[in-house]
């Protein structure tokens, strides 16, 4: 029997959870929580195999990721696969670093949650297939590292800035403004500002 707790700040959300699960063989749903801090409570007091964990929690500052990190830390800990909306790869990586064994998207047929579940809680990977192709996509080219100034002026190129209004923000003159760009698109394997915040915000870099 896999016992486990659902982390999810959705009443619905949950209540869908509780009902998919309960008719599944062999997996029965300990306890809900509805923020990170109640996520690592309740597998503290209940110690299940595993906790069905969500990434954002409306109104809180701790994180699904944070909150992982915590419940692994725990002994026994339980596994951890995240079941969630966000899909940046600075949201997938930040998850699997801080120890889940797994990591799905929300509109997952519910036959392959099921078997996430049963993988993750024999602490083996459970990797929706989209998940597991960007993450090799990634160690393949390899982490993309902007300088803090050319995340600031990327963030205000997202925000609708032009080249002027980003170089009197930062005291700068416009021609280091497009110097920077240059290496952001460079470093980004992209060819215009659209392109850029796109690619940045897919790998977590901006929200």
């Amino acid at each position: 029997m896999i016992r486990l707790v659902l982390a999810d700040d959705h009443p619905v959300v949950r209540a869908g959870l509780r009902a998919l699960l309960g008719a599944a063989e062999g997996v029965e749903v300990l306890a809900e929580a509805a923020t990170p801090a109640e996520a690592v409570d309740a597998a503290r007091e209940h110690s299940p195999a595993l906790v069905l964990m969500d990434l954002q929690f409306a109104g809180q500052a701790e994180t699904g990721a944070d909150a992982t990190r915590r419940i692994r830390a725990l002994s026994p800990a339980p596994q951890v696969l995240v079941l969630t909306n966000y899909d940046t790869e600075g949201d997938i990586l930040g998850a699997i670093e801080a120890g889940a064994s797994g990591y799905l998207l929300k509109d997952a047929p519910p036959d392959e949650l099921i078997r996430a579940i049963r993988e993750a809680a024999a602490g083996r990977s459970a990797l929706a297939p989209a998940i597991a192709g960007r993450l090799m996509r990634r160690m393949r080219s390899g982490p993309v590292n902007l300088s803090a100034r050319e995340i600031e002026v990327l963030r205000r190129v997202a925000d609708g800035d032009s080249n002027g209004a980003i170089a009197a923000a930062l005291h700068i003159s416009e021609a280091t403004v497009k110097s920077h760009l240059v290496h952001v698109f460079t470093k980004l394997d992209v060819s215009s500002r659209t392109a850029a915040v796109s690619a940045a915000r897919e790998l977590g870099i901006l929200r």
